[in-house]
């Protein structure tokens, strides 16, 4: 019990000096306040930051000094824009004061030119933006090229899982799904973990045991598993055997957000790329036997 005392008070302590620290970076004339060159100390003064956030100056006053007091998401937003927090500090803010990080609206505006002509550049690999949901949030032709049926989805279901567990297997063209299908539940869940906090993943999760008995029997195993690279084999049978094996980098855009390139594994299934990319009928399925 003394540890977990411990451990709340550091964490106030930290709360305490992070918001010090961001206050004190921001002089009144930034935000439309007369400058006041008699101040103390640098930055906005405590009563300014609650006004500007719309909160008791005596509530952020108890917050600043660490104070073991509730606070709501609505607050913390406030007081994030009044202190011009970055994406990355207001999730330490969300952390430091014990209330769950709420997702980040979709980032793909925010993706950098660098990042968008690097996907571009690496063709002909196939290259994909993902969340940690694996929502495909940004991708490059090549990627379009082998895997249409996830870049085509509607809206909310272009995600790599969704896609490979609720597909028909008509017309799933991932053929070693079945040898790797435990590790990839396993990675998805290493990734879940770290976002329980986001509603969307939740979601995600409750429709994919809905939809795919396959699916819930591997997640109710519990199963996790730290995200490698991995062979993912696709066979189209206009198109044959497409090997690829993945390699995953984390992209500083937003925690948890990776770029995930395909390079072939041997030159036939180059070669039956190269056909893929320059005629897309190949990807179709034939249904008439």
């Amino acid at each position: 019990m003394e540890r977990r005392t411990n451990g709340g008070r550091r964490r106030r302590d930290e709360l305490a000096a992070f918001l010090r620290s961001r206050r004190a970076r921001i002089a009144p004339e930034d935000v439309g306040l007369p400058p006041a060159p008699r101040r103390r100390t640098p930055g906005l003064r405590r009563e300014e930051v609650a006004q500007l956030a719309g909160v008791g100056v005596t509530w952020y006053t108890w917050l600043e000094q660490g104070r073991p007091i509730n606070v709501s998401t609505q607050v913390l937003d406030a007081v994030s824009r009044t202190l011009r927090l970055d994406t990355v500090e207001r999730e330490h803010l969300y952390r430091l004061s014990e209330v769950p990080v709420p997702p980040e609206p979709d980032i793909v505006s925010a993706l950098s030119e660098d990042v968008r002509a690097i996907m571009d550049r690496l063709g002909p690999m196939p290259a994909v933006v993902s969340n940690p949901r694996n929502d495909a949030l940004a991708w490059n032709e090549a990627y379009a090229a082998l895997v249409p049926w996830v870049t085509g989805a509607p809206e909310g279901e272009r995600n790599s899982m969704w896609q490979f567990f609720t597909r028909p297997s008509c017309c799933n063209p991932c053929s070693n799904l079945e040898e790797q299908i435990e590790e990839t539940v396993a990675m998805f869940r290493y990734r879940y973990v770290r976002n329980r906090d986001d509603p969307q993943f939740q979601r995600l999760v409750e429709r994919l045991v809905e939809a795919s008995p396959r699916f819930a029997e591997l997640w109710r195993n519990q199963d996790v598993a730290v995200p490698q690279p991995c062979q993912k084999d696709f066979f189209y049978p206009k198109a044959g055997r497409i090997a690829t094996r993945t390699t995953s980098f984390d992209l500083s855009a937003r925690p948890g957000t990776r770029m995930v390139v395909y390079t072939f594994v041997d030159e036939e299934s180059q070669a039956n790329f190269r056909r893929l990319l320059a005629d897309p009928s190949l990807t179709e399925f034939d249904h008439t036997h």
